[in-house]
């Protein structure tokens, strides 16, 4: 059995606007192991989303190849593809948009076992309700709870609950902890990772928060304008990234150390590309200090700067 759960290949998302087309993802490729990690950062409207939803086909790509245990599934038909939407699950960004507010936390739990025919009985569905609710942390007593009555903690367990009832094999965590208070965001970001030890679970995580990803992540791919700009291991992007776009992101991360207030803060100015029909070239070339006329004429590809890091940078290694 390949390693290898999660890989695309050239993967495209365009969108259709009335002055041409919106590059939301163009050719990213990538590949998540068994029980690992993916963490996806960028600034807001960099095309995460998107691509965790291309994955799992929520948004139907128009390009590129995704294999799900060496099978392209872009070739699969609709019923095919609703006999694998068990293995491949998605917790949403706002835990209250996304619950029903006329269901209860049990109907809410119990609707994917109903859909999907899991269990002949009632009886057997909601001993899965109960067996789930305590596996994430939600107490007997919220059975009959509707999600207003519930705080965005709780309300984002029922999603955690709902991506697990499946037995899923890859979920794709689409900025779950945005909407939460700290102290709530390590909360289920300790869940997470409690359950992809217990389960086995691989995941692809989606978030701007630079301090959060290092945290539960294995790899980390920055995207910016819809492409992969760098992808190293957790622990490498950190101490030695090369994108210019990477380095003025980390180094907008607050570090309570009184030394660092003498160092200058990368600061990206210019104005960002245009994401419908873009220019040839570096696509944060315009917003880059080390911009030269070499990355105005075509895009950079990935190229190999160390032990699985990988940059799309011409001057990579000389900044």
């Amino acid at each position: 059995m390949s390693q290898t759960l999660i890989r695309t290949e050239g993967l495209q998302k365009y969108f259709k606007v009335p002055n041409g087309w919106l590059h939301a993802v163009d050719g990213v490729d990538l590949e998540i192991r068994r029980g690992e990690t993916l963490g996806v950062v960028g600034e807001s409207g960099c095309g995460k989303s998107t691509l965790g939803r291309a994955i799992l086909r929520l948004h139907e790509p128009t390009g590129g190849k995704v294999f799900f245990e060496d099978a392209n599934i872009l070739e699969y038909s609709a019923s095919k593809m609703d006999k694998l939407r068990p293995n491949m699950q998605i917790i949403f960004q706002d835990p209250y948009s996304s619950l029903n507010p006329r269901m209860t936390v049990q109907e809410l739990i119990a609707e994917p076992l109903h859909i999907n025919k899991v269990y002949r009985s009632k009886r057997q569905v909601y001993q899965r309700v109960a067996e789930l609710m305590e596996i994430v942390g939600l107490a007997e007593r919220l059975t009959a709870a509707y999600p207003h009555e519930l705080d965005g903690g709780r309300r984002q367990r029922i999603g955690v609950a709902r991506a697990l009832a499946l037995n899923p094999k890859f979920i794709v965590c689409d900025e779950p902890v945005s909407a939460l208070d700290v102290s709530i965001q390590a909360q289920i970001i300790n869940l997470l990772m409690d359950l992809q030890d217990e389960f086995g679970l691989t995941y692809l995580f989606i978030t701007h928060d630079l301090s959060v990803v290092k945290h539960i992540s294995n790899d980390i791919m920055v995207m910016y304008m819809g492409v992969c700009v760098e992808h190293a291991s957790s622990d490498e992007l950190f101490h030695n990234p090369t994108h210019p776009y990477t380095k003025a992101l980390l180094s907008a991360i607050p570090i309570p150390d009184i030394d660092r207030r003498l160092k200058p803060v990368d600061i990206i100015k210019g104005e960002v590309t245009n994401p419908v029909n873009p220019k040839p070239g570096c696509r944060f070339a315009p917003r880059c200090p080390h911009c030269s006329d070499k990355c105005l004429q075509s895009a950079p590809e990935l190229r190999s700067v160390g032990e699985g890091h990988l940059t799309a940078c011409i001057k990579a290694g000389s900044i």
